[in-house]
């Protein structure tokens, strides 16, 4: 089995790409969704997000505030670093518990959706990369749409993340989400039939 990561910059529409996989039956997992059930109340990791970042992330009923945590994680390149020294080994353990299960059920590939991939521990797990690709503009309104947070917001939210560049040089594949939502999908198609077949991107 193979274990195919689909990561891309904030509002690149990976979760799109990965969506139109989860359609067409292959196992997918949301490394968001990991993210938010291993900080969830009484967690070891909510724990220690508290205690690098302040209590006052946390709501009266302890429930992480992740917009505040996101406007401290992001505010500088060593806040973002500390957010995933974190919060990346419990999230890693998830994943890596969650593709065994899908390969123990025959599954060929397992797809993970994550923004923070490359470089960082999960990649080494990974035997192949997607990244998916979107004009600044476009992303940024994305964002802002699907978070409800402002334009500054989710600049800062880009700025902390690794260069489009940086993530193209790590990919085997790239999808460029420039279009509609169809050829989006048309070009995950091709994709996937290169990854069926072996053949890695021209």
């Amino acid at each position: 089995m193979l274990i195919v990561a689909i990561t891309g910059r904030s509002g690149s529409g990976k979760s799109s790409v990965t969506a139109h996989y989860a359609s067409l039956g292959y196992p997918t997992i949301d490394g968001d969704l990991v993210s938010r059930e291993v900080t969830a109340p009484g967690s070891p990791c909510l724990a220690k997000l508290a205690q690098a970042f302040g209590a006052d992330i946390l709501a009266e009923d302890g429930t992480l505030l992740r917009q505040e945590l996101g406007r401290r994680a992001f505010a500088t390149p060593q806040a973002n670093q500390l957010l995933l020294s974190i919060t990346h080994p419990a999230i890693t353990r998830a994943l890596l518990q969650a593709a065994q299960q899908a390969k123990a059920k025959g599954a060929t590939l397992f797809f993970v959706d994550g923004a923070m991939i490359v470089g960082e521990d999960f990649e080494k797990h990974c035997d192949k990369i997607i990244v998916v690709t979107s004009p600044e503009r476009l992303a940024v309104s994305r964002i802002i749409l699907r978070d409800g947070i402002s334009k500054q917001a989710a600049l800062n939210r880009l700025a902390a993340q690794k260069t489009e560049e940086q993530l193209v040089a790590a990919a085997d594949y790239v999808i460029a989400n420039d279009e509609s939502l169809l050829a989006l999908q048309q070009k995950a198609n091709k994709v996937l039939n290169q990854l069926l077949n072996g053949s890695n991107a021209t």
